[in-house]
């Protein structure tokens, strides 16, 4: 077991103590020749909704109500990313920047996610 596995784990742990399940959803927009209607693929996660602290919020880049979300990695298939909601707390947020953790180009221990409602 590698540090970055070990880490990963850890953040598991912590996530999965003091958070909460909710769902990353990815929309896959229509085939540009055949067309089609998108596809909402919803995907379960565990994960964390924080407010901000007063002291980030500089209403540009972080605004006030935007919310830190730690995402557990620990099975989910996928890197949540800018275009993606989550639900947390029965709120869905629009992904609005990310942070995948992945120090060794292989192991993401933590997702964390700057969203918006």
């Amino acid at each position: 077991m590698t540090f970055y596995t070990e880490m990963q784990a850890m953040a598991h742990e912590l996530i999965e103590e003091f958070g909460q399940v909710g769902v990353v959803t990815r929309v896959t927009p229509p085939d540009p020749v055949l067309g089609g209607e998108p596809v909402s693929t919803p995907y379960p996660a565990t994960l964390v909704p924080m407010a901000y602290e007063a002291r980030y919020i500089d209403g540009t880049v972080i605004l006030a109500g935007d919310v830190q979300i730690y995402i557990s990695s620990v099975g989910l298939p996928i890197t949540p990313t800018v275009g993606d909601t989550v639900t947390a707390n029965g709120i869905t947020y629009q992904i609005i920047r990310t942070d995948p953790n992945v120090y060794d180009s292989q192991t993401s221990v933590v997702h964390i996610c700057q969203a918006r409602a």
